[in-house]
């Protein structure tokens, strides 16, 4: 694998970050800066349950039917759907029709819901690593678990959260500025 690629516009992007012009956008303005609050996280954490075992930009693209699906990923409203809220979201074209992923969704609003206000950032963002790591010179040198996101994952799911394995909560960690895995020579690190 090469270091970032130069895009159209001259700028040179980790290589998933210009493939697509929905790449581009999050790539240069939303993947790797820091996201806080319950709300925000509450949202990545379920997006990327989504994700796991399909491409990002499948989610990506069907985000906005997402967030209309689920109230906006308020838990409080989350927590509550019920056998014919599950029924609707599997008949919704505008987001992924997995049963588990939307069953575990509701739990993961229940358990949200649990914590106190500021706790589930407080909860993730106690595992962002100590210090700044070097800058990953290739897409190669990216990891896809580390020894804080599996700890991540066992905290997620001693709170009751589901669809949480080391892999997403890395990905989670990346997507949310908790790690900076932009590549060195990318204009965005």
């Amino acid at each position: 694998m090469t270091g970032a690629v130069l895009g159209a516009d001259g700028l040179r992007r980790c290589g998933w970050g210009d493939s697509a012009e929905d790449y581009r956008a999050y790539h240069d303005t939303e993947w790797g800066r820091p996201v806080h609050g319950d709300l925000a996280l509450f949202e990545r954490i379920s997006l990327e349950a989504f994700q796991s075992g399909l491409s990002w930009i499948t989610i990506l693209r069907r985000r906005e039917g997402f967030r209309a699906a689920f109230h906006g990923f308020d838990p409080a409203a989350v927590a509550e759907f019920g056998d014919a809220d599950v029924e609707r979201l599997l008949a919704d074209t505008g987001i992924i029709r997995n049963r588990a992923k939307v069953l575990a969704t509701i739990a993961n609003a229940q358990a949200a819901r649990t914590l106190a206000d500021g706790e589930l950032d407080a909860l993730i963002w106690s595992h962002a690593p100590d210090g700044d790591r070097p800058a990953p010179p290739t897409l190669a040198d990216v990891p896809a678990v580390t020894p804080e996101s599996t700890a991540l994952a066992k905290s997620l799911k001693r709170a009751g959260f589901r669809f949480v394995g080391p892999t997403t909560a890395y990905a989670l960690m990346q997507a949310c500025g908790l790690v900076n895995d932009h590549l060195a020579d990318c204009h965005a690190r």
